[in-house]
């Protein structure tokens, strides 16, 4: 019986084909990171708003310091979220964390909805605050190795990268929706009802839409993968110790395409708008359209790039990407100096780059991994390379282009990552249409491996 068993799952799992089926998949691996970047687009764009109601006392400029000092402590986190997520999700399976962590994610955003003010309880709302956003980003140290594990391991092998490119497509929509309530309430409400009470509804609108993830992902079959290792009775013990001490190459190699990853989105998506206004002179209406055009062209090429590199492979899609990234992202900053044209231009071109990659990073990152350790090498990479590189954007190009009056620094600066992002690319090899489920996942001796 045992041996039937390995047979069976080292030939590769069936996965359900039927549209309901990998319709339910990509919904529940998607809605986590849906809700996760609404939170996040909605705290950021609110944030003049959230220091007047928890920091009154400060001054604009430090309160708006300290709210950001309060996003960037649930950024930090994220590693810590990712070490006991990770390691969790080999252990007990992919659907139980992905339930974990939209509920943790679901009922700190509505906790902070209903947080009175310093008005009303004094230091201690800010203190709230950020233990609020510390569970947030603790949760959210999760949810990419969780979604992008079971994504991979549930998706037909031959359409593995259209299936998991729907996570970014998850992360550029939260975003989007992020951005259009916060436009609805600039625009629907006068300043003191927004400080009043309108700050809290699009906090109050995330609850829900976690309360419909965690039913999605509660309801869902754990992946086929897993359940094979449940089935030979090998399901590791201690995943971060066999994952170091095995995936070492992995890891460095997925952080890699990671790196390659975070640097442009946040570059394109989030600094770009305050790099037009601040040394381009353009108005903040014009930027913010330039950024919504550039994340709905994303919407519409991630899944494509996905779906390409299921028909051609990751490595051409991703390494043309990078190798585009290396030669274009100076070229582009410059031209974005030409005239609101020009800055057109190159943000579309950016943003399609941006597209192939993310159209590809999640997949190949997941295929490089071994089953057993699958879910901790994605978490760990994943948000250590987002805690070093991701968040860091904004502020380091700030001082950089203070310091050194060159406003070309942001091309450089993504030329740096796109070597890193072609060095690991190059040193994969191709995984499109591979079996995920490896014979050493379902080896006779798994109490050899801790």
């Amino acid at each position: 019986m045992r041996t039937s068993n390995t047979e069976a799952a080292t030939t590769g799992p069936e996965v359900a084909t039927d549209t309901a089926a990998l319709r339910r998949n990509v919904a529940a691996g998607a809605i986590g990171v849906f809700v996760h970047w609404f939170d996040w687009a909605a705290y950021a764009y609110l944030a003049g708003t959230v220091a007047d109601v928890f920091f009154p006392d400060e001054d604009g400029t430090t309160g708006l310091l300290a709210v950001f000092g309060v996003f960037a402590v649930s950024f930090g986190i994220r590693p810590v979220g990712a070490l006991v997520f990770g390691p969790l999700g080999d252990r007990i399976g992919r659907k139980r964390t992905l339930s974990l962590v939209i509920f943790m994610m679901s009922g700190a955003t509505l906790a902070i909805g209903l947080l009175p003010g310093y008005g009303s309880i004094g230091i201690a709302a800010p203190l709230l605050l950020v233990v609020l956003r510390l569970i947030q980003g603790f949760a959210a140290g999760g949810e990419f190795g969780s979604a992008a594990s079971f994504l991979a391991e549930s998706a037909p092998r031959h359409r593995r990268g259209f299936g998991v490119s729907w996570l970014e497509v998850g992360s550029l929509l939260g975003f989007l929706a992020g951005s259009f309530v916060f436009l609805l309430l600039s625009t629907g409400l006068t300043d003191d009802q927004l400080v009043s009470w309108g700050w809290r509804i699009p906090f109050l609108v995330a609850a829900p839409l976690g309360v419909i993830g965690y039913v999605i992902r509660n309801k869902i079959e754990d992946t086929p993968e897993y359940r094979a290792l449940e089935a030979n009775d090998t399901v590791p013990r201690s995943p971060v110790r066999e994952l170091l001490r095995t995936n070492k190459r992995q890891v460095l190699q997925a952080a890699g395409l990671m790196a390659a990853m975070h640097v442009p989105f946040y570059m394109v998506l989030t600094y770009l708008v305050t790099y037009e206004t601040d040394h381009l002179d353009h108005s903040a209406d014009s930027a913010a359209l330039l950024s919504t055009v550039i994340s709905l062209l994303g919407l519409v090429l991630v899944p494509v790039f996905g779906m390409l590199s299921d028909r051609v492979g990751r490595k051409p899609v991703f390494v043309g990407a990078t190798a585009a990234l290396l030669v274009l992202s100076t070229p582009a900053f410059w031209l974005m100096r030409t005239g609101l044209a020009g800055t057109w231009i190159a943000g579309l071109l950016l943003g399609t780059i941006l597209a192939a990659i993310l159209g590809t990073y999640a997949v190949w990152s997941a295929e490089v991994f071994p089953t057993r350790t699958r879910q901790s090498g994605l978490s760990i990479a994943y948000n250590i390379t987002a805690a070093l590189f991701a968040g860091t954007v904004p502020y380091l190009m700030t001082v950089l282009i203070s310091a050194t009056g060159s406003t070309l620094l942001p091309g450089p600066y993504m030329m740096l990552f796109a070597v890193g992002g072609l060095v690991a690319a190059l040193s994969l090899k191709e995984t499109a249409g591979s079996v995920l489920l490896r014979p050493e996942d379902v080896s006779e001796a798994p109490a050899e491996r801790g």
